[in-house]
């Protein structure tokens, strides 16, 4: 028997810092005009300094919490999304935790990179399939912009910091209705091609004796021409799997939602399944790339901004390192 899977609330918080593309070229060679033309991003939000990732994930947690109806000693699991952790130990759901005043709930990271909030979206349902009580708080945020070379102009120019939150469950939050229903998640993956897009630094495999210095690998490094490549191929493909696994087509969806990682990638990806423009939500101007927290940062702005309304059936399809991928059908 199936349970149902509902989707309440959405929260998001982002750093009051906006860095312009202005801003980039004082830092490296680059110009408003090369980076917007290659990458659709104007501006972008980052931490300052004394700002961590995780305070950006306790307040999306918090305006989550607040717009699903459930109060936060409902909450029974934590899961968190990120490939920027605060620590390697203690992970960063245990910290946004301790943050809310959760107690004692299951508190678990998951490192899909850009895929990582969908990667939580499908952990979620297994969830509450086997424990129907759960109420699962579900965190995608990033602080990339602590691991960015800002002399490389490939990489610098295309992350943002950010974090998106909502909380699944198999039950409806007491005196509301849930925003929406999970009906599907497909997730994938190709270890590979992880050399493509790394995050080195500070692990095991860059190991440091004696001596405190930070080498190039603690940087983002990445083959563009690759990740795209593979991006388009993979998001493509994996929409159309989703679709045809639940008898649908892209009549039947309202509103797609890609990760907003770069224009020219969601642009290729819409033209190569045929979407219509009009369906298609973008917000990677004022985003750039937020890695996991993209996702839950699209959703809650379409939610704001009416572009997602009660009523729809909503595709969301990402790309990330690893290599990762995944979509999802949800109803709103």
């Amino acid at each position: 028997m199936s349970i149902a899977c509902y989707l309440s609330g959405i929260g998001a918080s982002t750093p009051a810092h906006v860095l312009t593309n202005q801003d980039i070229e004082k830092l490296v060679d680059t110009t408003h005009e090369w980076i917007e033309s290659r990458t659709g991003i104007q501006s972008r939000h980052v931490l300052d300094e004394g700002e961590q990732a995780t305070d950006l994930a306790a307040e999306a947690a918090r305006r989550a919490i607040a717009a699903s109806g459930w109060a936060m000693e409902d909450i029974t699991h934590v899961l968190t999304a990120t490939a920027t952790p605060e620590y390697l130990c203690p992970n960063a759901s245990c910290l946004v935790a301790a943050r809310l005043g959760l107690g004692t709930v299951a508190a678990l990271d998951i490192n899909a990179a850009c895929s990582g909030f969908l990667y939580g979206i499908d952990l979620a349902r297994g969830l509450v399939t086997t424990t129907p009580g759960a109420r699962i708080l579900i965190i995608g945020v990033e602080g990339v912009s602590r691991r960015l070379n800002w002399k490389d102009r490939g990489t610098c120019v295309l992350f943002g910091d950010g974090a998106g939150a909502t909380v699944v469950s198999a039950d409806i939050p007491p005196g509301g209705d849930p925003t929406g229903s999970i009906d599907d998640v497909l997730c994938c993956s190709d270890g590979s091609q992880g050399e493509a897009l790394t995050v080195g630094g500070g692990t095991h495999r860059s190991y440091i004796s004696g001596v405190s210095t930070v080498d190039d690998d603690f940087f983002v490094a990445m083959s563009g021409r690759e990740v795209f490549k593979y991006a388009v191929r993979n998001m493509t493909g994996i929409c159309r799997t989703i679709l045809d696994r639940n008898g649908l087509t892209l009549d039947d969806v309202d509103l797609f939602i890609p990760h907003q990682a770069n224009l020219r990638i969601i642009e290729a990806v819409s033209d190569r399944m045929g979407v219509d423009p009009a369906k298609v939500f973008v917000n990677i101007q004022t985003m750039g790339n937020t890695s996991a927290a993209s996702i839950p940062l699209a959703m809650n702005d379409a939610w704001a901004n009416g572009a997602l309304r009660p009523g729809m059936r909503v595709l969301f399809v990402t790309f990330g390192g690893g290599f990762t991928w995944a979509a999802s059908l949800m109803r709103f």
